[in-house]
């Protein structure tokens, strides 16, 4: 074979590796914007909006940091919001091979919001741990509002939105931590503190009866 047609058959096989590559990356990765028609319940009353949602999520150390992103505004003000009034918080339910929520939060507004104008959400980020191996879906769940000291809206998915991210991940070796519902209460601690105190309320223990007896035969010697 010559050199040119060696040449090219290296280069028709890396193509292929390099497709091959790409589509191994894509399948352990799906991701869509998904229209989520939230109910809003506010200060002012019932409101509802369709927003697009984006869900995205990017390795770091043994877990992802998720990233949600709404295209529109899901609720207005009825008076102006001050710059730095409003902090946004969400929930992205998990499904299949993981259960329970992701918490993820928002940066308080960097200008103010004029009012009767739709609220800007923007970008709001957390952090998962997979708990088990396998596909995980994330889907959007409850968004909340906090402006001003209090909780302005919160906004609940009503069309029953299909999963906007899935993932495929792998647990890490100690189990870790899902979604932050998804544990089953932390376990009592057993350090050195712990067991120190433990130690003292024993000992304490130990002391009063050994005062108590002593009284006890006080009592009897001097009758």
């Amino acid at each position: 074979m010559s050199n040119r047609k060696r040449t090219a058959a290296a280069a028709i096989l890396s193509a292929a590796l390099a497709g091959s590559a790409v589509l191994t990356a894509a399948s352990a990765a799906y991701a869509e914007v998904v229209d989520v028609n939230y109910g809003c319940q506010t200060k002012i009353g019932p409101k509802s909006a369709v927003s697009p949602v984006d869900v995205k999520a990017v390795k770091s150390g043994d877990g992802y940091t998720v990233t949600m992103s709404f295209e529109k505004g899901v609720s207005d003000s009825p008076i102006e919001l001050p710059k730095g009034v409003m902090k946004p918080r969400a929930e992205l339910v998990l499904g299949g091979a993981d259960n329970g929520t992701v918490k993820v939060t928002g940066v308080p507004n960097a200008e103010k919001i004029p009012p009767n104008t739709p609220i800007k959400i923007g970008e709001l980020t957390g952090t998962y741990k997979p708990r088990k191996s396998g596909k995980v879906t994330f889907t959007a769940g409850v968004l909340t509002v906090h402006a001003l000291g209090m909780d302005a809206a919160t906004c609940t998915p009503k069309n029953n939105p299909k999963p906007s991210l899935e993932l495929d991940v792998t647990a890490s070796g100690g189990g870790g931590g899902g979604g932050d519902d998804s544990g089953g209460g932390e376990l009592p601690k057993t350090g050195p503190l712990d067991s120190a105190m433990a130690l003292g309320t024993l000992g304490g223990t130990v002391l009063l009866t050994g005062a108590a007896g002593v009284l006890w035969l006080t009592r009897r010697t001097a009758r």
